[in-house]
């Protein structure tokens, strides 16, 4: 597991190549930045040496002065470290996130019911965080930490070489200490980030379905729900911690009691006259410094072992594939075709599962042919597979076996983006951005005119409301719609559909938040705008599709029958139990 997070990481240091010269840059101005701190030491042992024990106080200032000067070079070289270590962390975060996002916008529903929303953003947010923390320590910290205690090394031995063996000795032991840990906390610091990603499926179901929740008054076990998340990631965090806590101490442990065979070593040397009173203390400095330098790589290994985790979760995104080959590319594909018109659409043997082994077929053997500019009512009872049906079209799902045709062409050999350009879908449930009303309604076409727009809301029987508002077309739309009706989030979606104009029209049980005069008006002003678009029309009322050409019943997954009313009044038991239940509702309904 540890290498292939390497692997990961290295093919994820690619993010960095925009920024390459800061990434250079920075490292530079913190090296400059530890040659200053490294001759520290060696003016105060010539202020001590030359100076003090001397007598010469022109020594002192001497050294004095070049300590001064050397500590504003460092500054220098610190800042400038800060400023392109955080140019190139941040532009490496910046560019990784807007990656990972334009991967998630080609995958297909499969591969999103794989990856759910909770770690998603996870992965968008806390993932990228975490490996941003690790490239403005890389650029910072780890380049200190590592000439700071070679440095001081390198300078330990121009001071008296066989008192810097005893601080190699321990170097085996050191490094050895940060493998292990780095090797344990992996794969435990994954585990936290997998445990995050359910506190974040938990909030984020809780806040989407909150009417739900205070409806049923389920606060009590929401709270009862995250709480068992939230501290599954604590336990987790603590195990994870529990792993490193003992790296720094260890470290520091050894370190002094190299710090202490100097001092004993380095006294006796300094009796007899074998080592300079100044040259023990500045040897006793870079040895603290070699000190603080292992103790803070100690520190990294933390940030190291999450960005590992991080690193192999963000990679499994970027490397899945959807699961939905594009034809290949010809050259009219690059231009969009303007005339969009209706097209015969073909059902030929379409068998569906939503599980990848093709288990539990939702759809089985169907066969449907639906003619250009035809109106097609779906019913069915829940469950029956009408809405995946249409959702096929698009290819928001490819079907398990058969083939779906428009105009005589598999919907596989179209380019999904030109055919998703002709298929308009209104859905049951409304989906809204933030933004104005009338960016809503243009959400496929931002450059329709005003005209356009509110052509689109009356035939969708929305202009009427909107121009209720004080704002009109400029109200801004809450997180989710939530200033709005459903009806009215309904009919604003179906407006979004017109304004395309498309060649298919598909509207998903999309009036059933609406009156049914409301809903007749909306049909009408369809068949009038919309006389050379095909219309499927899936409804759990039959007063919805009566006047359509035709009316497909499913059951279980499969066509029980298909006609227009009267001929399936006649001849489908099933469309007649369906009719006769809604027709003696509306009778008890009226009395």
């Amino acid at each position: 597991m540890i290498e292939g997070g390497n692997v990961r990481l290295t093919k994820l240091t690619t993010f960095l190549r925009p920024y390459r010269a800061a990434a250079i840059l920075g490292p530079l101005f913190m090296i400059l930045e530890v040659c200053m701190d490294l001759l520290q030491p060696r003016f105060m042992a010539g202020i001590v040496n030359d100076g003090v024990t001397a007598g010469h106080l022109s020594a002192v200032w001497q050294y004095g002065g070049w300590m001064i000067g050397a500590a504003c070079v460092g500054l220098i070289g610190g800042v400038g470290c800060t400023y392109f270590s955080t140019l190139a962390s941040q532009g490496f975060g910046t560019d990784l996130r807007n990656r990972l996002f334009r991967r998630v916008q080609t995958f297909t529903f499969r591969n999103l019911d794989a990856l759910t929303t909770g770690s998603l953003v996870t992965r968008l947010t806390a993932d990228i965080v975490q490996l941003q923390n690790l490239v403005m320590m890389s650029l910072r910290m780890l380049v200190r930490d590592f000439f700071l205690f070679a440095g001081s090394l390198t300078m330990a031995f121009l001071i008296n070489p066989r008192l810097a063996l005893l601080c190699l000795a321990i170097l085996p032991v050191l490094f050895a200490i940060l493998y292990v840990t780095l090797r344990r906390s992996a794969p435990l610091f994954r585990q936290v980030q997998e445990k995050l990603d359910r506190v974040n499926t938990v909030v984020q179901e809780n806040l989407s379905g909150i009417r739900v929740v205070k409806a049923f008054v389920r606060a009590g076990f929401e709270r009862a729900r995250f709480g068992r998340a939230n501290r599954d990631n604590r336990d987790m965090a603590i195990r994870a911690a529990r792993a490193v806590a003992v790296n720094v101490p260890l470290l520091t442990l050894i370190l002094n009691a190299g710090v202490v065979a100097v001092l004993w070593f380095g006294g006796n040397l300094t009796k007899t006259g074998g080592l300079e009173v100044g040259s023990l203390a500045a040897f006793i400095t870079y040895v603290s410094q070699m000190a603080f330098a292992m103790a803070a790589l100690g520190n990294l290994v933390v940030t190291i072992s999450r960005a590992k985790a991080s690193a192999a979760r963000i990679r499994e995104v970027l490397d899945t594939v959807p699961d939905m080959a594009e034809p290949p590319a010809r050259e009219t594909d690059s231009v969009e075709d303007e005339t969009i018109r209706a097209e015969r659409i073909v059902f030929d043997g379409v068998s569906f599962a939503y599980g990848a082994e093709g288990d539990d077929l939702v759809l089985r053997g169907v066969n449907l042919a639906v003619e250009p500019g035809q109106t097609v009512g779906i019913l069915g009872a829940t469950g029956s597979g009408k809405s995946t049906l249409v959702s096929l079209i698009p290819r928001m799902y490819d079907a398990a076996a058969g083939r779906i045709a428009i105009g005589g062409v598999d919907v596989k050999d179209i380019p999904s983006a030109r055919l998703r350009r002709q298929v308009g879908m209104v859905l049951q449930q409304a989906v809204l951005y933030s933004g104005t009303i009338r960016d809503n309604i243009r959400y496929g076409k931002p450059d329709a005119t005003q005209e356009e727009v509110e052509a689109a809301a009356r035939a969708a029987e929305a202009h009427g409301f909107i121009a209720g508002f004080p704002d009109g077309y400029d109200t801004k739309v809450g997180q989710k719609g939530v200033n709005l009706s459903g009806g009215q989030k309904q009919r604003i979606s179906i407006a979004r559909a017109i304004l395309l104009n498309p060649g298919i029209l598909i509207l998903d049980d999309s009036t059933s938040a609406v009156d049914l005069g409301t809903e007749s008006r909306i049909q009408s002003a369809l068949r009038e705008r919309m006389k050379s678009s095909t219309r499927l029309i899936i409804a759990q009322r039959i007063s919805s599709v009566i006047d359509a050409d035709k009316i497909v019943v499913l059951d279980e997954g499969r066509i029980a029958a298909e006609g227009t009313h009267d001929e399936l009044l006649a001849r489908s038991p099933v469309y007649r139990e369906i009719y006769q239940s809604q027709r003696g509702k509306e009778a008890l309904y009226h009395v």
